[in-house]
């Protein structure tokens, strides 16, 4: 039984299909919905009527009615994360164990999971698509792991799945944040295939009504109504990989601000607005994460987590400053700390790879 009131779950023919309609906050995710979800995905993974899942996002029209598809969801509810850490509440450290392991159990998944990525898929939301065997873009697709403007790093797997991309083009994505499109996704390996917007309410029907016989036929079926590949409009993978796998953040930097092109003065200038601790961060936890598996990476990641909000508590945490100047006061001018990437030393970044947990007390040790 889904208790948030933002996860619908229902069995229709031989499909499970879930829709989370709290499109009013863009269908962040909030704990009970995380509980909800994987409770639902635990339940219908032993559930042999079920032979596949489906899930989507309520979108908005202009007249703020909800509709089917037009938003998947725009990440973790970081206005949660803000007022949990300032008042101390142990919620938020459970919102992280809890997203990760539902993270862990959609790469996991033993049956399809179809994920509509359609409108925008950003942090959480990513988390909760990567794992699938089907991920569905549209022209519609806003597709990012946007943390480093609000002090944090692309996690929910993300140093898994970021690391995995070709070339340097990871490091590209985690620490500018860029927004990418269907093509674009499909391409660098975080989508499986583009279907046009105007065709997925016909898709979903389908799966709810075909007599499918075996959960192949699902995937296989879903595999049929992608579109040829486009042409990915990004910088040349050659470009991001001239400065993205240098050794460093500030030589990355250095490297795009001495170049002649718009698009590298351009890079440099969004890097510059990031919060300079977490760049060095970030480019760690994707290098290291690019050797682990996905349970150790998550394991990771949730370390890094919880130094995000208790290495620095309350309104000292870069994160609880950043999401403070993009989302509560809205001035768009973070006062992080250290200000400058040139500022920031080895000691500042190792600190948060200290593990908090001995392996045997990881509240994730159980993954595997």
């Amino acid at each position: 039984m889904c208790t948030s009131g933002y996860v619908v779950a229902e069995i229709s023919g031989r499909v499970g299909l879930i829709t989370l309609s709290r499109a009013k906050a863009l269908n962040a995710l909030s704990l009970p919905m995380v509980r909800d979800l994987a409770q639902v995905l635990r339940g219908w993974r032993e559930d042999p009527a079920v032979m596949a899942v489906a899930i989507r996002g309520m979108g908005r029209s202009k007249d703020g009615s909800e509709q089917p598809f037009g938003a998947f969801s725009a990440g973790g509810d970081i206005r949660f994360f803000h007022q949990a850490a300032l008042a101390g509440d142990a919620d938020l450290d459970a919102f992280f164990v809890e997203e990760y392991a539902l993270n862990h159990l959609i790469h996991r998944y033993p049956k399809p999971y179809t994920a509509f990525m359609d409108g925008i898929v950003f942090g959480g939301g990513m988390g909760i698509t990567q794992g699938g065997s089907h991920r569905i873009v549209t022209e519609r697709t806003k597709m990012a792991m946007p943390e480093t403007a609000i002090g944090l790093f692309p996690d929910v797997g993300g140093g898994y799945f970021l690391s995995r991309c070709p070339g340097a083009m990871g490091e590209y994505l985690a620490l500018t944040g860029q927004v990418i499109g269907a093509a674009q996704a499909v391409a660098v390996g975080l989508a499986d295939g583009a279907v046009p917007s105007g065709e997925l309410a016909a898709l979903w029907q389908e799966l709810a009504t075909m007599p499918f016989e075996n959960s192949q036929d699902v995937g296989s079926h879903v595999a049929t109504k992608f579109i040829a590949k486009e042409h990915a409009n990004t910088p040349a993978t050659g470009d991001i990989d001239s400065f993205f796998a240098l050794e460093s953040v500030p030589a990355i930097l250095q490297a795009l601000e001495s170049a002649s092109s718009t698009w590298a003065a351009d890079t440099a200038a969004v890097l510059r607005r990031r919060s300079p601790l977490m760049l060095h961060v970030v480019l760690r936890q994707i290098r290291q994460a690019r050797s682990m598996g996905l349970a150790d990476d998550l394991r990771m990641e949730l370390g890094l987590v919880h130094q995000c909000f208790h290495l620095r508590e309350g309104a000292a945490s870069e994160t609880v400053e950043g999401i403070r100047a993009v989302v509560i006061d809205k001035d768009h001018a973070p006062k992080w700390r250290p200000a400058r990437v040139e500022d920031v030393d080895a000691s500042m970044v190792d600190a948060f790879f200290a593990s908090p947990w001995n392996p045997a007390d990881h509240p994730l040790r159980d993954l595997n």
